[in-house]
């Protein structure tokens, strides 16, 4: 334990900021688990965004981190939006090669 007050202090303030960052992180990763179960909603997505907004302004995250996982948000709820297309591959059928002819060499 600290001895010197100014010591305590930060003791103290450090847990608070603890528990404080905690229940951010936490926040966000029920909001992205959730959006991760129905992507296609968009209350799920705004909700995720809206959390990963927040630990970002907190410094909880950094804000570059925070810009990449709301991308990848973003690209999942538009790929789960969009319709998937089937598309029937053709059979590849190869064709047969010409061999060329030799061309006859050119003396001097």
């Amino acid at each position: 334990m600290p001895i010197i007050k100014s010591a305590k202090k930060r003791v103290k303030v450090a847990k608070k900021a603890a528990i404080r960052n905690h229940k951010t992180k936490r926040s966000l990763k029920e909001a992205i688990k959730l959006f991760q179960k129905d992507a296609s909603s968009k209350k799920s997505h705004s909700k995720a965004q809206s959390e990963i907004a927040k630990a970002a302004k907190k410094r909880v995250i950094h804000k570059n981190k925070a810009a990449r996982m709301q991308k990848k948000l973003a690209q999942n709820a538009k790929s789960a939006a969009a319709p998937k297309k089937v598309v029937a591959k053709k059979p590849s059928v190869k064709k047969p090669v010409a061999k060329k002819k030799p061309t006859p060499k050119k003396t001097k």
